[in-house]
């Protein structure tokens, strides 16, 4: 089946939305953020963690799986589903903003029919299309397959830009052409940089392709705040009201209010788990590092009143002598508050929406988080 959108409730002073997303896996709550598994694994966690978690859609990364272990192996195994057994909705990306960071001559290696690139695993030459991208995602038979695009740099010439959107367009439809998984939905991308009137191009024209639902791509990439939400607001102007709207590789905290003020459903990042790795947690008071002297006799949570397993089974001054002697459950049970922290800043967004008050929520929100005394 193909995911649905249902529109349940829009804010009156902001574009901020609440809905329902319909999947094959079961009906999902929007706005919300989808903890990512590149490699078929949110890393360091189970499946059973991930659902206590809240999570809905998670991410995989075609990419990746691609090269390892191949789309083919997963077929075999019966689809992305039963080969990392998660028996809920997936979504997976193109591929296209790893192989586009691995260009080394943008002019000579990006061409009309594909990519030419090296993998990052062995240094082998390869070479990716549209087609092949969908043809990958068909394979792995998620829930959503993302268009192939080309992930526009920041800062890029007006010239540059135009012809990249305009070539993404292009992809845009000869991926359409090739795509046959009855069961799997295809969302398009809207790229266009910081320009306005790229982006209105590749919203529309993307529309009048026709998918089942619409990401923005090319944010989060360098850019600074301002322009980074220009662009979200250039492309939501264009896109249905009837249709999934998500924001690609946005993850902090702040720019997912931001987001869902500007009519974001969907969000996706790898940066609870990344900077669970290096020690570091959410908390409403701001981004805290565990490995601060401070917390060495800290035996509260990591954050009180939070609802997840970490807080609720340990204290900081434990998750500090595992982050600090290097002991994995440490990373573990930092993206599990992480996770859970995004995951809930979603569920109260969608409460403020019901209640009117988003923009209370956001004031209220930003005074305790970006407090200079938490930092």
């Amino acid at each position: 089946m193909k995911v649905k959108y249902e529109l349940l409730k829009e804010d009156t002073k902001t574009n901020a939305r609440r809905g329902l997303l319909h999947t094959n896996y079961g009906t999902y709550e929007t706005p919300m953020f989808m903890p990512v598994g590149t490699q078929a694994t949110v890393k360091t966690l189970s499946k059973e963690e991930i659902k206590e978690l809240g999570s809905g859609v998670i991410l995989s990364n075609t990419y990746h799986l691609w090269l390892r272990p191949g789309e083919d192996i997963i077929n075999k195994a019966g689809g992305l589903h039963k080969f990392m057994n998660y028996d809920g909705p997936i979504l997976t990306d193109c591929g296209g903003f790893q192989v586009f960071s691995l260009v080394k001559n943008k002019a000579k290696d990006i061409t009309e029919e594909g990519v030419h690139f090296k993998s990052h695993i062995d240094g082998s030459n390869l070479f990716l299309t549209p087609e092949k991208s969908i043809q990958i995602q068909n394979k792995l038979d998620s829930d959503i397959a993302m268009s192939f695009d080309e992930c526009i740099p920041y800062p890029a010439s007006y010239e540059y830009a135009k012809k990249s959107t305009e070539r993404t367009l292009r992809w845009a439809k000869r991926g359409k052409a090739v795509f046959n998984n009855e069961r799997q939905s295809l969302f398009g991308i809207v790229q266009g940089g910081e320009y306005e009137d790229l982006r209105h191009l590749s919203a529309i024209e993307t529309v009048k392709i026709g998918f089942d639902g619409y990401a923005i791509g090319g944010t989060s990439v360098g850019e600074d705040k301002e322009t980074m939400y220009k662009m979200i607001d250039y492309a939501i102007e264009k896109l249905p009201k009837d249709k999934p709207r998500y924001l690609m590789g946005v993850g902090d905290p702040v720019d997912i209010i931001e987001g869902v003020i500007r009519g974001v459903d969907m969000f996706d990042c790898v940066l609870p788990t990344r900077i669970a790795r290096h020690g570091n947690a959410f908390t409403r008071f701001g981004k805290i590092n565990i490995k601060n002297a401070k917390y060495k006799e800290d035996f509260t949570p990591l954050e009180e009143n939070c609802d997840c397993y970490t807080c609720k089974s340990y204290t900081k001054a434990y998750i500090r002598h595992l982050i600090v002697a290097n002991e994995s459950l440490g990373q573990r049970l930092l993206s599990i508050h992480n996770i859970r922290f995004l995951i809930r800043l979603t569920e109260d967004l969608r409460v403020a929406i019901d209640e009117n008050n988003i923009l209370e929520y956001k004031e209220k929100f930003m005074k305790d988080y970006l407090h200079e005394n938490n930092k």
